[in-house]
C-alpha cells in the first residue's frame, strides 16, 4: 500500500524530470530541434482548407473563457458531491497551472526561427510550453478529480481525447512545436499530481465503488494511437512527407501516450487513495 500512497509524489517527479529532459532537448541541444521541427512541418502538411475552421475550433476550446466556464462547472461538481477539498484544489490548479505555465514561457523565451515557415507564420519566442495544452490537460485531469469514483475511469477517457485533440489542433495551426504540447501536458501533470498528494492527507475518506469504466480507458488509448498512425499513413501526398514520416509518427504517438499515461495515473491515484482509506 505504501507505493499507492505515494503515487501522486512518484507522478509529480516524473513530470518534472520529464520537462526537463523535454526543455533541454527541444531549446538547447540543436539536434533536438531539428527533429522537432520536423515532426511540425509533418502536422502542418496535415492542414486541409475543408478542415482548417474545425481545427480553429477545437483549439479555440482552451481559451481563456471556455477554460474559466469548465474550471467552474468543474468546481460546482465537487461542491455538489461535497468534496469541498476537491473544489479547492481545481480552483488553485486553474490558476497555478496558468501562471507557472506564462512564467516558463518568458523564463525559457528564445526564437526558434523555421525556413519553411513564412514570417508572419513564426512560433512565438515565448512558446514552451503550450498555454493551449497546458489549460486543456489541467481542465482533463481536474475533471478526473472531481468526478464520481465509478465514472472517473469514462472521465479519464473523454478529458484525454479532450487534450490530444487540442495538442493536434495547434501542432496543425503551427501554432507550437510538438515539445511545447509535450511540456503543457507534463505541466498539468506536475501540478495535479502535487494536488493529490495533498489531498490524501487533507480529505475525508470517499465510499469505495468500483469502476466499470476502466477498461475504457486503455481502448481510448489504443484508438487514438491507431488514429494517428491512420493519420499519417493518409498524409502521403504532404510536401517532404515521405522523409519525414518516422519523426511525424513519433511525434503523433508520443502525444496521446502520454496524456493516456496522465490521466490513467491520476484517476488510479484517486481512486486507489478512496479504497485505502476507506477500509
Amino acid at each position: 500500500m505504501t507505493s499507492r500512497r505515494h503515487l501522486p509524489l512518484f507522478a509529480a517527479i516524473a513530470c518534472l524530470v520529464g520537462m526537463v529532459v523535454i526543455a533541454v532537448v527541444a531549446l538547447a541541444v540543436p539536434a533536438g530541434h531539428v527533429r522537432d521541427a520536423a515532426m511540425l512541418h509533418g502536422f502542418v502538411a496535415l492542414d486541409r482548407p475543408s478542415l482548417n475552421f474545425e481545427t480553429k475550433v477545437v483549439a479555440h476550446l482552451a481559451d481563456p473563457l471556455p477554460y474559466a466556464v469548465a474550471g467552474l462547472l468543474c468546481v460546482g461538481v465537487a461542491l455538489a458531491r461535497r468534496r469541498g477539498w476537491r473544489a479547492v484544489a481545481v480552483t488553485a490548479l486553474l490558476l497555478i497551472t496558468g501562471a507557472s505555465c506564462q512564467a516558463l514561457k518568458h523564463l525559457l523565451a528564445q526564437p526558434r526561427i523555421e525556413a519553411w515557415l513564412s514570417v508572419q507564420d513564426q512560433i512565438s519566442k515565448a512558446s514552451w510550453p503550450s498555454g493551449h495544452s497546458t489549460a486543456a490537460m489541467t481542465l482533463a485531469l481536474c475533471a478526473v478529480l472531481v468526478a464520481p469514483p465509478a465514472l472517473r475511469a469514462v472521465t479519464a477517457l473523454l478529458g484525454g481525447i479532450f487534450a490530444v485533440g487540442v495538442g493536434y489542433a495547434v501542432l496543425v495551426l503551427a501554432w507550437h512545436f510538438p515539445s511545447d504540447v509535450l511540456g503543457g501536458f507534463l505541466l498539468a501533470g506536475f501540478w495535479t499530481s502535487l494536488a493529490l498528494a495533498a489531498l490524501q492527507r487533507v480529505e475525508a475518506p470517499e465510499p469505495a465503488q468500483r469502476q466499470a469504466w476502466e477498461p475504457l480507458v486503455v481502448a481510448g488509448g489504443t484508438a487514438a494511437l491507431v488514429a494517428a498512425v491512420v493519420i499519417g499513413q493518409r498524409s502521403d501526398t504532404a510536401a517532404l512527407y515521405a522523409l519525414e514520416r518516422p519523426t511525424l509518427v513519433v511525434g503523433a504517438l508520443a502525444i496521446p501516450a502520454l496524456a493516456l499515461a496522465l490521466v490513467t495515473t491520476v484517476s488510479a491515484a484517486s481512486t486507489r487513495g478512496a479504497l485505502r482509506q476507506s477500509r
